[in-house]
């Protein structure tokens, strides 16, 4: 076979194993295949001719190991979506009417953030957080904050072993993968404070010695509005520790009637079957890390953080850690809604709950996070 049509031959085995095809010259590959692959048939000071038929067998290798694993990928998340939409669907079988503040309770934990629910009593905050943990299988326990709680009774203590004649470490409630803090702001500050270092760096310290917390770890914490009797508002400090804060509300009278005449929740929650197993769960807030973000849309983010702390509109503008709190955010709202990377629309459907109870108006007393973040969505223009 001549050298022409040994390059042609070439030419069209890559062709056919669906690579880009090479320029070639004298009947020597001189051309370059995507990316990925080195210089076929050419060295930059001497061109010298290649085995075909044992290079195409390589490179319909390298494809099916590419393809194979885009393929491998696609199907994982495809899965791992179809498993949120079931998440999404049987919570909805409990907590009715309300499917919003379910996806922003998953989308925060998808995050690795903390959830905190501010609302009146018997709206349905504690019912939420246990749906949550029987729907994903995560170890669950309530801690009811009162006004005599004390941080050992949270992070837990030494006790005294009479037969041993040693102290021994009895853990306390916060090693568990899911927390529900009741009415947190019933507590004093002193009890608030046990979980500033359980939030933020998901281990505590006793009596000198740090102890790690099981891995996912998420907070979910209650509390009744500020101006209800018995409340100790909470410190910025200790909001700054909460990826959002949401708020349930009234149910529509379709979704009260059909609570009215439906099944006790207390009853649905035994029933409620594991929709997403911890492994699996731990493998989509990885996958929510590597959601694609693009400079422009860096650029957004860094102003509304930047109109926050400049349009003295606001007390005190974002921190460094609510960039970061909105960021993560609206990574876990792309991986909900199925895409991959992140848009505007995924900032701003995570800005209110993120960035609500972090920032204060000069000129009003707005509680509500939609009314108090309005201005960034009207001021600031998106990419």
């Amino acid at each position: 076979m001549s050298e022409m049509n040994t390059s042609l031959s070439f030419r069209r085995a890559v062709r056919i194993a669906g690579l880009r095809c090479l320029e070639t010259h004298r009947g020597v590959v001189l051309g370059y295949i995507p990316k990925t692959y080195r210089i076929l048939g050419y060295n930059r000071f001497r061109c010298f001719r290649i085995d075909t038929e044992a290079r195409v067998r390589s490179l319909r290798r390298r494809v099916f190991r590419q393809s194979y694993t885009s393929l491998r990928k696609r199907l994982l998340r495809f899965s791992m979506r179809n498993a949120l939409n079931r998440l999404f669907h049987t919570a909805n079988t409990v907590i009715l009417g309300k499917p919003r503040q379910i996806r922003l309770a998953i989308c925060c934990l998808l995050a690795r953030g903390h959830l905190l629910i501010e609302d009146v009593p018997g709206v349905g905050k504690t019912t939420l957080a246990h749906t949550l943990a029987n729907l994903l299988g995560l170890k669950y326990q309530r801690i009811q904050f009162t006004s005599d709680l004390l941080p050992a009774d949270i992070v837990g203590s030494s006790i005294f072993d009479g037969n041993n004649h040693a102290f021994h470490f009895q853990p306390g409630p916060i090693f568990h993968q899911m927390i529900l803090a009741d009415e947190i702001n019933r507590s004093t500050p002193k009890a608030q404070s046990a979980l500033l270092e359980a939030m933020e760096e998901h281990q505590v310290t006793v009596e000198g010695e740090t102890r790690s917390l099981p891995e996912p770890f998420f907070v979910i914490a209650t509390q009744n509005p500020v101006c209800q009797i018995g409340t100790f508002p909470l410190p910025e400090s200790q909001l700054d520790r909460f990826l959002m804060r949401i708020s349930l509300g009234y149910p529509d009278s379709r979704s009260e009637r059909a609570l009215l005449k439906g099944e006790d929740r207390s009853v649905l929650l035994e029933k409620l079957p594991v929709c997403l197993q911890t492994d699996e769960l731990v493998a989509i807030q990885d996958q929510v890390r590597s959601i694609h973000v693009s400079d422009a849309l860096l650029d957004y983010l860094q102003a509304l953080i930047r109109f926050g702390r400049e349009s003295g509109h606001y007390e005190c503008g974002l921190s460094p850690r609510a960039g970061l709190a909105l960021l993560n955010a609206a990574r876990a709202w792309t991986f909900i809604e199925g895409r991959e990377a992140v848009l505007p629309e995924d900032v701003q459907a995570v800005l209110a709950p993120v960035c609500g109870h972090r920032l204060r108006p000069v000129s009003s007393g707005a509680t509500n996070a939609d009314v108090i973040v309005a201005p960034m969505l009207e001021q600031v223009a998106a990419v």
